[in-house]
Protein backbone atom coordinates (compact mmCIF):
# COMPACT_ATOMS: atom_id res chain seq x y z
CA UNK A 1 0.00 0.00 0.00
CA UNK A 2 1.56 3.23 -0.91
CA UNK A 3 2.21 5.38 2.01
CA UNK A 4 0.02 8.85 2.08
CA UNK A 5 2.20 11.94 1.51
CA UNK A 6 3.06 14.15 4.53
CA UNK A 7 1.04 17.23 4.87
CA UNK A 8 1.57 20.22 6.65
CA UNK A 9 -1.47 21.07 8.88
CA UNK A 10 -0.66 24.62 9.38
CA UNK A 11 0.05 25.43 5.68
CA UNK A 12 -3.81 25.21 5.66
CA UNK A 13 -6.75 27.73 6.02
CA UNK A 14 -9.55 27.11 8.49
CA UNK A 15 -12.09 25.91 5.29
CA UNK A 16 -8.68 23.60 4.20
CA UNK A 17 -8.20 22.20 7.15
CA UNK A 18 -11.44 21.15 8.44
CA UNK A 19 -12.48 19.43 4.64
CA UNK A 20 -9.18 17.51 5.13
CA UNK A 21 -10.41 16.32 8.84
CA UNK A 22 -13.72 15.79 6.98
CA UNK A 23 -12.26 13.49 5.05
CA UNK A 24 -10.64 11.25 7.57
CA UNK A 25 -13.70 10.44 8.64
CA UNK A 26 -13.95 13.36 11.29
CA UNK A 27 -17.20 15.85 12.55
CA UNK A 28 -16.79 19.51 10.84
CA UNK A 29 -16.63 20.96 14.65
CA UNK A 30 -12.57 18.85 14.77
CA UNK A 31 -11.54 21.76 12.09
CA UNK A 32 -12.01 25.10 14.17
CA UNK A 33 -10.76 23.08 17.07
CA UNK A 34 -7.57 21.97 15.59
CA UNK A 35 -7.21 25.56 14.04
CA UNK A 36 -7.01 26.79 17.55
CA UNK A 37 -4.91 24.62 18.54
CA UNK A 38 -2.29 25.69 15.61
CA UNK A 39 -2.93 29.55 15.52
CA UNK A 40 -3.88 30.86 18.70
CA UNK A 41 -2.69 27.83 21.51
CA UNK A 42 0.93 28.00 19.21
CA UNK A 43 1.39 24.15 19.82
CA UNK A 44 4.17 22.49 18.53
CA UNK A 45 3.10 18.76 18.58
CA UNK A 46 0.16 17.18 18.23
CA UNK A 47 0.22 15.25 21.84
CA UNK A 48 -0.44 18.59 22.78
CA UNK A 49 -3.90 18.95 21.26
CA UNK A 50 -5.71 17.17 24.88
CA UNK A 51 -9.29 17.73 23.93
CA UNK A 52 -8.47 15.54 20.62
CA UNK A 53 -9.22 11.72 20.04
CA UNK A 54 -6.33 9.66 20.37
CA UNK A 55 -6.91 7.93 17.14
CA UNK A 56 -6.75 11.10 15.35
CA UNK A 57 -3.97 12.29 17.21
CA UNK A 58 -2.01 9.13 16.28
CA UNK A 59 -3.14 9.99 12.65
CA UNK A 60 -1.89 12.94 12.12
CA UNK A 61 1.39 12.13 13.71
CA UNK A 62 2.10 9.44 11.28
CA UNK A 63 0.62 11.78 8.12
CA UNK A 64 0.88 15.23 9.02
CA UNK A 65 3.46 17.89 10.04
CA UNK A 66 3.30 20.92 11.57
CA UNK A 67 6.14 24.30 10.78
CA UNK A 68 8.04 24.77 13.39
CA UNK A 69 11.63 26.73 12.48
CA UNK A 70 14.70 26.39 14.94
CA UNK A 71 15.94 29.88 16.42
CA UNK A 72 19.60 29.10 14.65
CA UNK A 73 20.81 32.62 16.03
CA UNK A 74 18.83 35.31 18.01
CA UNK A 75 20.47 39.15 18.08
CA UNK A 76 19.04 41.86 20.66
CA UNK A 77 19.40 45.15 19.46
CA UNK A 78 20.28 48.09 22.38
CA UNK A 79 17.03 49.45 21.09
CA UNK A 80 15.11 46.09 21.86
CA UNK A 81 14.52 45.28 18.61
CA UNK A 82 14.94 41.49 18.15
CA UNK A 83 16.77 39.83 14.87
CA UNK A 84 16.29 35.71 14.10
CA UNK A 85 18.02 33.61 11.94
CA UNK A 86 15.45 30.68 11.65
CA UNK A 87 16.32 27.20 10.18
CA UNK A 88 13.38 25.38 8.26
CA UNK A 89 12.54 22.23 8.22
CA UNK A 90 14.95 21.33 5.10
CA UNK A 91 17.76 23.63 6.59
CA UNK A 92 17.33 26.85 4.64
CA UNK A 93 17.67 29.97 6.77
CA UNK A 94 15.25 32.83 7.13
CA UNK A 95 15.62 36.04 8.68
CA UNK A 96 12.60 37.69 11.00
CA UNK A 97 12.75 41.12 13.15
CA UNK A 98 10.65 42.00 16.01
CA UNK A 99 10.74 45.52 16.40
CA UNK A 100 8.73 47.23 19.74
CA UNK A 101 7.11 50.19 19.17
CA UNK A 102 4.91 52.22 22.21
CA UNK A 103 1.94 50.80 19.94
CA UNK A 104 2.93 47.54 20.23
CA UNK A 105 4.94 44.88 18.53
CA UNK A 106 5.77 44.45 14.59
CA UNK A 107 7.07 41.66 13.40
CA UNK A 108 8.92 41.75 10.17
CA UNK A 109 8.86 38.51 8.06
CA UNK A 110 10.17 36.76 4.88
CA UNK A 111 8.22 35.60 2.45
CA UNK A 112 11.16 33.41 0.69
CA UNK A 113 13.92 32.02 1.28
CA UNK A 114 16.01 34.56 -0.75
CA UNK A 115 15.00 36.88 -3.64
CA UNK A 116 14.82 36.52 -7.36
CA UNK A 117 14.24 40.62 -7.84
CA UNK A 118 18.05 41.69 -7.85
CA UNK A 119 18.13 45.29 -5.87
CA UNK A 120 21.11 46.49 -5.42
CA UNK A 121 21.30 47.54 -1.88
CA UNK A 122 19.63 44.31 -0.50
CA UNK A 123 21.62 41.94 1.26
CA UNK A 124 18.64 39.32 0.44
CA UNK A 125 18.63 38.95 -2.98
CA UNK A 126 22.75 38.66 -3.77
CA UNK A 127 22.55 34.72 -3.28
CA UNK A 128 19.34 35.14 -5.58
CA UNK A 129 15.93 32.73 -4.78
CA UNK A 130 16.21 29.26 -3.21
CA UNK A 131 12.17 28.48 -2.81
CA UNK A 132 9.16 30.28 -1.44
CA UNK A 133 8.19 30.46 2.08
CA UNK A 134 4.08 28.14 2.82
CA UNK A 135 1.44 29.88 4.28
CA UNK A 136 2.63 27.83 7.38
CA UNK A 137 6.13 28.96 7.27
CA UNK A 138 5.63 32.93 7.50
CA UNK A 139 2.77 32.17 10.03
CA UNK A 140 5.69 30.40 12.01
CA UNK A 141 7.98 33.68 11.94
CA UNK A 142 5.53 35.07 13.99
CA UNK A 143 4.48 32.36 16.37
CA UNK A 144 8.02 31.99 17.11
CA UNK A 145 8.57 35.48 18.21
CA UNK A 146 5.50 35.62 20.28
CA UNK A 147 6.82 32.59 22.05
CA UNK A 148 10.28 33.30 22.26
CA UNK A 149 9.08 36.87 23.69
CA UNK A 150 6.34 36.09 25.86
CA UNK A 151 4.69 39.24 24.03
CA UNK A 152 2.01 39.66 22.07
CA UNK A 153 2.41 40.75 18.00
CA UNK A 154 0.21 43.69 16.71
CA UNK A 155 1.09 44.26 13.37
CA UNK A 156 2.82 42.81 10.70
CA UNK A 157 5.03 44.11 7.84
CA UNK A 158 5.46 41.48 4.74
CA UNK A 159 9.42 43.29 4.08
CA UNK A 160 11.61 40.70 4.97
CA UNK A 161 13.53 37.99 2.83
CA UNK A 162 11.74 37.76 -0.53
CA UNK A 163 9.13 39.39 -2.96
CA UNK A 164 5.75 38.82 -1.41
CA UNK A 165 3.65 39.16 -4.55
CA UNK A 166 6.38 36.74 -6.37
CA UNK A 167 4.82 33.92 -3.62
CA UNK A 168 1.38 35.53 -4.30
CA UNK A 169 -0.96 32.57 -3.48
CA UNK A 170 0.97 31.59 -0.86
CA UNK A 171 1.01 34.75 0.58
CA UNK A 172 -2.69 35.23 0.56
CA UNK A 173 -3.17 32.18 1.89
CA UNK A 174 -0.80 33.09 4.83
CA UNK A 175 -2.92 36.36 5.19
CA UNK A 176 -6.56 34.72 5.73
CA UNK A 177 -4.45 32.76 8.21
CA UNK A 178 -3.04 35.14 10.40
CA UNK A 179 -6.27 37.50 10.03
CA UNK A 180 -8.58 34.35 10.92
CA UNK A 181 -11.05 35.09 14.05
CA UNK A 182 -9.63 31.74 15.37
CA UNK A 183 -6.40 32.43 14.70
CA UNK A 184 -4.11 35.30 16.27
CA UNK A 185 -6.80 37.27 14.74
CA UNK A 186 -4.20 39.94 13.41
CA UNK A 187 -6.69 42.47 11.31
CA UNK A 188 -5.97 43.57 7.92
CA UNK A 189 -5.60 46.97 8.87
CA UNK A 190 -2.64 46.42 11.04
CA UNK A 191 -0.71 44.49 8.26
CA UNK A 192 1.32 46.13 5.17
CA UNK A 193 2.99 44.34 2.41
CA UNK A 194 5.86 45.47 0.21
CA UNK A 195 6.19 44.65 -3.51
CA UNK A 196 9.11 46.02 -5.62
CA UNK A 197 6.41 47.00 -7.92
CA UNK A 198 5.03 43.72 -10.10
CA UNK A 199 2.09 45.21 -11.61
CA UNK A 200 0.54 41.98 -13.12
CA UNK A 201 0.73 41.09 -8.99
CA UNK A 202 -1.02 44.42 -7.62
CA UNK A 203 -4.13 44.73 -10.04
CA UNK A 204 -4.86 41.03 -8.52
CA UNK A 205 -4.46 42.06 -5.13
CA UNK A 206 -6.67 44.73 -5.71
CA UNK A 207 -9.07 43.00 -6.51
CA UNK A 208 -9.18 41.00 -3.28
CA UNK A 209 -10.18 44.22 -1.65
CA UNK A 210 -8.15 43.48 1.26
CA UNK A 211 -7.68 46.29 4.17
CA UNK A 212 -3.65 46.06 4.42
CA UNK A 213 -1.30 48.84 3.24
CA UNK A 214 0.47 48.19 0.08
CA UNK A 215 3.92 49.83 0.32
CA UNK A 216 5.84 49.97 -2.62
CA UNK A 217 9.24 50.51 -2.87
CA UNK A 218 9.96 53.31 -5.40
CA UNK A 219 13.75 53.96 -4.56
CA UNK A 220 13.86 56.48 -7.46
CA UNK A 221 11.79 58.84 -9.37
CA UNK A 222 13.09 58.25 -13.07
CA UNK A 223 13.33 54.84 -14.89
CA UNK A 224 16.92 55.49 -15.29
CA UNK A 225 17.81 55.97 -11.77
CA UNK A 226 15.39 53.57 -11.04
CA UNK A 227 16.43 50.53 -13.01
CA UNK A 228 20.10 51.02 -12.06
CA UNK A 229 19.10 50.37 -8.40
CA UNK A 230 16.22 48.25 -8.95
CA UNK A 231 16.03 45.69 -12.03
CA UNK A 232 12.57 44.83 -12.17
CA UNK A 233 11.88 48.53 -13.40
CA UNK A 234 13.32 47.27 -16.81
CA UNK A 235 9.93 44.83 -17.02
CA UNK A 236 7.70 47.12 -15.34
CA UNK A 237 8.53 51.28 -15.51
CA UNK A 238 7.21 53.51 -14.04
CA UNK A 239 4.75 54.62 -16.94
CA UNK A 240 3.19 50.82 -15.86
CA UNK A 241 3.84 50.64 -12.13
CA UNK A 242 2.39 54.55 -11.28
CA UNK A 243 -1.28 53.75 -12.96
CA UNK A 244 -0.94 50.41 -11.51
CA UNK A 245 -0.56 52.30 -8.29
CA UNK A 246 -3.22 54.88 -9.27
CA UNK A 247 -6.01 51.93 -9.74
CA UNK A 248 -5.15 50.32 -6.82
CA UNK A 249 -6.19 52.96 -4.97
CA UNK A 250 -9.35 53.56 -6.57
CA UNK A 251 -10.20 50.09 -6.39
CA UNK A 252 -9.80 49.30 -2.82
CA UNK A 253 -10.31 52.70 -1.27
CA UNK A 254 -6.78 52.69 0.57
CA UNK A 255 -4.04 54.97 0.43
CA UNK A 256 -0.79 53.75 -0.64
CA UNK A 257 2.93 53.81 0.66
CA UNK A 258 5.65 54.71 -1.33
CA UNK A 259 9.12 53.47 0.35
CA UNK A 260 12.33 55.30 -0.67
CA UNK A 261 15.58 54.32 0.15
CA UNK A 262 17.82 57.43 0.90
CA UNK A 263 21.47 56.50 -1.53
CA UNK A 264 24.00 58.94 -1.47
CA UNK A 265 23.91 60.49 -4.45
CA UNK A 266 22.05 59.08 -6.57
CA UNK A 267 18.20 59.68 -5.57
CA UNK A 268 18.81 62.33 -2.75
CA UNK A 269 18.92 65.58 -4.73
CA UNK A 270 16.30 68.75 -5.01
CA UNK A 271 15.72 67.94 -8.24
CA UNK A 272 15.08 63.64 -7.33
CA UNK A 273 12.28 65.67 -4.78
CA UNK A 274 10.71 67.93 -7.51
CA UNK A 275 10.55 64.59 -9.98
CA UNK A 276 9.04 62.46 -6.80
CA UNK A 277 6.36 65.30 -5.96
CA UNK A 278 5.39 65.07 -9.45
CA UNK A 279 5.44 61.22 -10.54
CA UNK A 280 2.53 61.06 -7.58
CA UNK A 281 0.62 64.34 -8.39
CA UNK A 282 -2.68 63.71 -6.97
CA UNK A 283 -2.50 60.31 -5.13
CA UNK A 284 -2.07 61.80 -1.57
CA UNK A 285 0.42 59.25 -1.03
CA UNK A 286 2.64 58.46 1.82
CA UNK A 287 6.26 58.53 1.62
CA UNK A 288 8.39 57.18 3.32
CA UNK A 289 12.00 57.76 3.81
CA UNK A 290 14.74 55.22 4.93
CA UNK A 291 18.30 55.73 5.63
CA UNK A 292 19.74 52.71 4.29
CA UNK A 293 21.75 50.08 6.60
CA UNK A 294 25.36 49.54 4.72
CA UNK A 295 25.73 46.44 3.16
CA UNK A 296 28.68 44.54 2.35
CA UNK A 297 29.16 44.35 -2.09
CA UNK A 298 26.69 46.86 -2.22
CA UNK A 299 28.28 50.25 -4.43
CA UNK A 300 25.86 52.13 -2.35
CA UNK A 301 26.00 54.28 0.86
CA UNK A 302 23.26 56.12 3.21
CA UNK A 303 22.65 59.38 3.31
CA UNK A 304 23.63 61.74 6.02
CA UNK A 305 20.75 62.17 8.55
CA UNK A 306 20.69 66.27 7.77
CA UNK A 307 19.99 65.48 4.21
CA UNK A 308 17.60 63.37 4.68
CA UNK A 309 15.71 65.85 6.48
CA UNK A 310 16.00 68.66 3.82
CA UNK A 311 14.76 65.77 1.89
CA UNK A 312 11.68 65.33 3.61
CA UNK A 313 11.23 69.29 3.82
CA UNK A 314 11.59 69.90 0.74
CA UNK A 315 8.70 66.95 -0.49
CA UNK A 316 6.90 68.95 2.29
CA UNK A 317 6.73 71.97 1.15
CA UNK A 318 5.52 70.37 -2.65
CA UNK A 319 2.55 69.16 -0.96
CA UNK A 320 3.91 65.55 -0.33
CA UNK A 321 3.35 63.84 3.24
CA UNK A 322 6.89 62.30 3.88
CA UNK A 323 8.00 60.59 6.91
CA UNK A 324 11.61 59.46 8.15
CA UNK A 325 11.64 55.98 9.08
CA UNK A 326 12.55 55.11 12.15
CA UNK A 327 16.00 53.37 12.36
CA UNK A 328 16.20 50.10 14.80
CA UNK A 329 18.57 47.26 15.19
CA UNK A 330 21.37 49.28 13.35
CA UNK A 331 23.81 47.16 15.78
CA UNK A 332 22.47 43.68 15.16
CA UNK A 333 23.01 43.57 11.00
CA UNK A 334 19.65 45.10 10.47
CA UNK A 335 19.88 45.36 6.68
CA UNK A 336 17.90 42.55 5.62
CA UNK A 337 19.30 39.35 4.23
CA UNK A 338 22.47 39.96 6.15
CA UNK A 339 22.14 37.46 9.14
CA UNK A 340 21.12 34.50 6.21
CA UNK A 341 24.51 36.09 4.36
CA UNK A 342 26.78 35.74 6.92
CA UNK A 343 25.69 32.53 8.47
CA UNK A 344 25.85 30.77 4.77
CA UNK A 345 29.55 32.18 4.82
CA UNK A 346 30.01 30.49 8.13
CA UNK A 347 29.53 27.00 7.01
CA UNK A 348 31.65 24.58 5.84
Amino acid sequence: MEERQTICLSDMTLGTLTDYLVSLGQPKFRGKQIFKWLHQKLVTDFSQMTDQPKTLLAQLQQHCTIAVPAIRRRQQSRDGTVKYLLQLADGNCIETVLMRYKYGNTVCVSTQVGCAMGCRFCASTQAGRVRDLTPGEIAAEIYTAQKDTGERVSHIVLMGIGEPLHNFDNVMEFLEIISCPEGVNIGMRNISLSTCGLVPKIDELAKRHLQLTLSVSLHAPDNATRSGMMPVNDAYPLEQLIPACRRYQQETGRRISFEYSMVRGVNDSDEMAQKLARLIQGMGAHVNLIPINPVDGSPYSATDEANVRRFQQKLEQLGVNATVRRRLGSDISAACGQLRREDAQARP
